[in-house]
């Protein structure tokens, strides 16, 4: 048995009935609770993986106990995800879990945006923090201005989970007419055809 596979059967195998891994993992399913812990700090209670920043809480239908584990684990090992009490095939689980990951970094992003227009009253953060709560994206006049002053108030976020609007004509048109120095305050932030749309507008990267 390899070090990996006693890992698993020391943390699922004492919390359940079933002698062997796939007896006791069809015990267990997804119990829908989630935690962002902000930074890549924690641990899986399962496997062992360390620097996880979502943990998600798996159950044990007849031992009521819990674990905290990250999400590569539940699909690797067949743990249950029900959605009105059906049980869904892998990939629909996968999406499942991709979603509830979504929504926690959306709720990150939303986080920061607020301590921004707590930090400094001013129209247009307040605007964009409304914009990204209504839309899920900020405009690039907004972009230019959230990210510069998130740096300037030291505001922790992630630059991956923001997302830009860049499909309507006008976005594009704002984007087009920006000073360079303006993009590049949310530079990072693009996603990689965003920088070449915009490299092809004449905005050379920083």
């Amino acid at each position: 048995m390899s070090r990996y596979t006693q890992r698993i059967c020391e943390s699922i195998l004492p919390l359940s009935i079933g002698g062997s891994l796939p007896e006791a993992f069809e015990e267990w399913s997804f119990t829908e609770r989630t935690i962002d812990h902000g930074e890549p700090i924690e641990t899986c209670r399962l496997c062992g993986q360390q620097d996880l920043r979502y943990h998600f809480e798996i159950g044990n239908r007849y031992t009521a106990k819990h674990l905290w584990v990250g999400s590569h684990c539940i699909l690797q090992f067949g743990v249950a995800v029900l959605e009105d009490g059906r049980r869904l095939q892998p990939e629909e689980a996968r999406q499942r879990l991709q979603k509830l990951t979504e929504q926690m970094q959306l709720e990150a992003c939303i986080e920061a945006l607020s301590k921004l227009a707590a930090a400094e009253e001013h129209p247009v953060l307040a605007g964009a923090l409304d914009y990204y709560r209504r839309k899920k994206k900020l405009t690039p006049k907004f972009a230019a201005v959230v990210f510069w002053k998130l740096g300037q108030h030291r505001i922790d976020y992630r630059p991956s989970f923001f997302q830009i609007e860049l499909k309507r004509q006008k976005h594009i048109d704002d984007l087009r007419d920006m000073a360079t120095g303006r993009v590049h305050a949310f530079w990072s932030v693009l996603t990689p055809s965003q920088r070449k749309r915009a490299v092809a507008m004449g905005h050379p990267p920083p």
